[in-house]
């Protein structure tokens, strides 16, 4: 077993520590950002720094890394107020990963990267229509976090399109059945194998199963 303190973390080169502590937390959730400009023009980038806040209200954080003359995403966010979130399935995977490269602003990387804007009546983001699980937000906060330059976005969920044989009696939704793919570190993509389910655990009930991870109940 190696021991790695924070010494030996700061003097590492730096495209070694990023791979190393991207990966070191295992598989993050896998987003791609859809965004429109005041403008009209699209926008779409691959996001795995999102995560839950709370259901009620229903709202999703995401981290931004630090500023870039060409970071279209945010900047789109701030100017519209909103955006939308859409599941990454095996199907295109590698289109997804393409949209992680900095093209120019101004340029669509629905059109780059071969993926498709869809569009909902009274929301002005654009989704894409290959992912099965689509969520639409709107800015609640925005949150400089000044220890490393990161910028914290809150979002409402006011929109959910997905298909109703993916969402259980009881409002699960089974992401394994979405064909929902995760990630670790940055470019490392996985596909997801149930285990099981489990009752809301409390300290004087035994553990039920709920599910053997097979599907919806």
């Amino acid at each position: 077993m190696i021991d790695i303190t924070n010494a030996i973390i700061g003097q590492m080169e730096k495209r070694y520590r990023a791979t190393l502590i991207n990966s070191l937390p295992g598989f993050k959730c896998l987003q791609l950002i859809g965004t429109s400009s005041d403008n009209g023009h699209s926008n779409l980038g691959l996001f795995n720094s999102i995560f839950h806040l709370g259901a009620s209200p229903a709202l999703l954080g995401v981290i931004f890394r630090p500023q870039s003359t060409d970071h279209d995403t945010l900047t789109n966010i701030k100017r519209t107020g909103i955006y939308t979130l859409n599941n990454v399935t095996q199907s295109f995977v590698d289109k997804a990963h393409q949209t992680s490269a900095r093209y120019e602003s101004g340029f669509s990387e629905f059109v780059e990267c071969g993926l498709t804007e869809y569009y909902i009546p009274d929301f002005e983001a654009p989704f894409v229509a290959e992912s099965s699980v689509k969520i639409g937000l709107s800015v609640k906060e925005i949150i400089p976090i000044k220890a490393n330059d990161t910028t914290m976005v809150i979002g409402e969920i006011v929109r959910i399109q997905l298909n109703e044989d993916l969402v259980a009696a009881d409002g699960f939704v089974d992401h394994h059945l979405a064909g929902t793919i995760t990630v670790a570190g940055l470019d490392s993509y996985y596909a997801t194998t149930p285990i099981a389910r489990f009752s809301y655990a409390k300290p004087d009930r035994p553990l039920t199963q709920i599910s053997k991870g097979k599907g919806n109940i």
